[in-house]
């Protein structure tokens, strides 16, 4: 009876841990789609948070103030126009200096002419590049920004043509000077069309 229950017992036990065991791979089932539903819904709120950045962002570019945006497009006029007045001062000092040499004094009348023709043209890409500078000191406490903008741009343009013209003007008087009339007129017609091109033709058709 002893050795009865024993192996009765003994049954019983291989029993019971043989139903446990199929529960195991249940419980590894369960963990592992509670992991994958995790993962899906952490990628799930990353692409919500990375769409709405992006909705938010294209937002707040649309929604730029309006005073904001006048300060942005004056700074900028402003910077554009510390490139082109660099120019400027450097050609107004060469001329400037060109005529109180003595060699200038020997100059031809259509030399001299011609010299005092592009210091006038110098002279006026100055005033006209400079004068946005001036306005925004003057006027920018008034909030008069976008008379600034569009007055200033005008101006800009007319004085970018000066320059252009200056600059030809300066490099045709010294090929006169230097190799004669003939290539004066290649070098006015060569320098003139490349800023003419570079400056105001290809802009109008990017």
């Amino acid at each position: 009876m002893g050795s009865t229950g024993a192996q009765a017992r003994g049954e019983g036990s291989g029993t019971g841990s043989d139903r446990g065991a199929p529960h195991q791979p249940d419980r590894q089932h369960d963990a592992g789609t509670q992991h994958d539903a995790g993962a899906e819904h952490g990628a799930g709120l990353q692409h919500d948070a990375g769409a709405e950045h992006s909705a938010g962002t294209q937002h707040d570019v649309g929604a730029e103030p309006h005073h904001q945006r006048l300060t942005r497009n004056v700074n900028e006029l402003l910077g554009e126009l510390r490139v082109a007045q660099a120019g400027v001062q450097i050609l107004f000092g060469f001329l400037l200096a060109v005529a109180f040499t003595a060699q200038f004094r020997e100059a031809s009348g259509f030399e001299k002419t011609l010299h005092l023709v592009t210091v006038l043209f110098t002279a006026a890409a100055t005033a006209m590049l400079t004068a946005p500078a001036a306005w925004h000191r003057m006027l920018f406490r008034a909030g008069r920004r976008q008379t600034i903008l569009r007055v200033g741009n005008r101006l800009v343009i007319a004085g970018l043509v000066c320059l252009a013209i200056a600059v030809t003007l300066t490099v045709g008087l010294i090929a006169k000077v230097v190799y004669g009339p003939v290539l004066m007129v290649v070098a006015i017609a060569l320098i003139g069309g490349l800023f003419s091109t570079l400056w105001f033709f290809i802009p109008t058709k990017l």
